[in-house]
């Protein structure tokens, strides 16, 4: 059996690995490059594998560097089944036609502008190639055993991190492989604890915040004080968001602080259009999340909900106060860009950070105290405050990743440390080898493994 790390290995973004046996091509996962220009670059370049040979895609969830290459995928000759759980199916629905839009756009405005050195700049896939990907999808349920092949089958297990994320168990030629996917917080505001593995001969662990311990913040303390003191300057809070799960999860906390009188009687405006139709999602699988019905309806109600570019325009340009989530939650596009290029350059505003912010993106730049950053083919001062919320995070810390394997029966023969920065892989890999003692090895962008 042959492993290829095609992503997500030494790096956060673009989740793609590749099983094959002599019988079979199992692709986990197929995430889109984010953030440094090089790994971007990388989503124009053909995989090493062709499309068209690879049997099945297993999806862990729904976020871009997950499923965001799909569109190119199906366009590129894969004809198989694409498998997940059912919310997995609505958001990556969303999240693949959104980012197709974006694409779109900014590739139109690219052109119109003329600040693009590519003649004529194009998006990597259009909205009516991310439809083709629908009809692949087969959902299934949380816990099930699917049979892929007499001898390979695999189940899904609940994950936490975002609606409907689920961690695979895959049995092929006698072994079982287990990949985490995205791991949540033991303790999250929305999402139940993640499930954790008994059996596994080959782990595939998630790192992001390997090296670091949330801190144990009082969030809605935070928050309320960030609100309330720009609040008392006239000035605007921006919240970049990424419009699944953190959404919605911001919206909660804001949510329980006007109800305690403790944030101010201002507009509270959600401005991603894909991030109102997740509420649905949330609203449809309840069994996904802690909130009730009731809590949902009521929490939705707090908010101005702006899906049309000309209500947002109106939003900028209102000069009363104001809180507004947009996304996206890294500052890569979206209509949070539209907000930061009049906000961002006066100092009575404040932009507010609750998501990891991979290397390359304009929110590890201002996270990292850049004074100038650029949007549109234009600089823009960052006069603003910047602050962030740690705590907030939907990925688990290093206490929840090496807890996350200590109900494993046996030692696996490997651990594999995935979807990590390098520090973080390593003091992961330190980590574990302190506690576990299993063999663990963290492999490089495009190496091929035979197990």
């Amino acid at each position: 059996m042959k492993l290829y790390f095609l992503g997500a290995a030494g790096t956060v973004t673009g989740s793609k690995i590749l099983v094959e046996t002599n019988q079979l091509r199992i692709l986990i996962d197929c995430g889109m490059f984010q953030g440094l220009k090089n790994l971007r670059e990388m989503n124009w370049e053909p995989l090493p594998i062709l499309p068209s040979t690879i049997d099945f895609v297993l999806l862990t969830h729904g976020h871009l560097d997950h499923c965001g290459y799909l569109p190119k995928l199906v366009a590129d000759g894969f004809k198989g089944k694409i498998f997940c759980s059912h919310p997995t199916k609505e958001i990556t629905r969303l999240i693949l036609e959104d980012s197709a839009k974006i694409q779109e756009e900014e590739a139109e405005k690219a052109n119109k502008e003329t600040y693009s050195k590519h003649k004529p700049a194009m998006p990597l896939y259009s909205v009516e190639e991310a439809e083709k990907v629908l009809p692949h999808f087969r959902v299934v349920e949380e816990g099930v055993e699917v049979q892929l092949t007499e001898n390979c089958w695999f189940k899904l297990f609940y994950a936490g991190h975002i609606l409907g994320a689920c961690s695979i168990e895959l049995h092929v030629e006698n072994k079982i492989l287990v990949f985490s996917g995205d791991i949540g917080q033991d303790d999250d505001v929305l999402m139940f604890p993640p499930k954790k593995p008994q059996k596994a001969d080959f782990v595939f662990l998630e790192s992001t915040y390997g090296n670091r311990i949330h801190p144990q913040e009082d969030t809605l303390l935070f928050l309320e004080s960030i609100i309330n003191s720009t609040y008392q300057v006239n000035g605007n809070v921006v919240i970049p968001s990424f419009a699944v799960e953190r959404v919605q999860t911001v919206m909660y906390l804001l949510w329980q602080l006007k109800k305690q009188n403790r944030i101010p009687e201002i507009d509270y405006v959600i401005d991603t259009p894909m991030g109102i139709n997740v509420l649905d999602t949330f609203q449809n699988n309840l069994k996904w999340h802690k909130l009730t019905p009731k809590a949902c309806k009521e929490m939705d109600e707090m908010f101005t909900l702006v899906t049309k570019f000309e209500e947002t325009i109106e939003t900028i340009y209102n000069p009363k106060p104001k809180v507004v989530i947009a996304a996206s939650g890294m500052i890569t596009g979206g209509r949070v860009l539209a907000y930061l290029e009049h906000y961002i350059v006066k100092p009575e505003n404040t932009i507010v950070l609750v998501g990891y912010q991979a290397e390359g993106t304009r929110g590890r730049r201002l996270l990292e105290g850049e004074k100038e950053i650029k949007m549109h083919g234009k600089y823009y001062d960052v006069n603003a405050n910047i602050t962030s919320i740690e705590g907030l995070s939907a990925h688990g810390d290093q206490n929840d990743l090496v807890n996350w394997l200590k109900e494993l029966e046996l030692p696996p023969q490997q651990v594999f440390l995935i979807h990590g920065e390098n520090m973080a892989l390593d003091a992961l890999r330190i980590k574990l080898k302190e506690q576990y003692h299993f063999p663990i090895m963290i492999p490089t962008l495009g190496q091929v493994i035979e197990i």
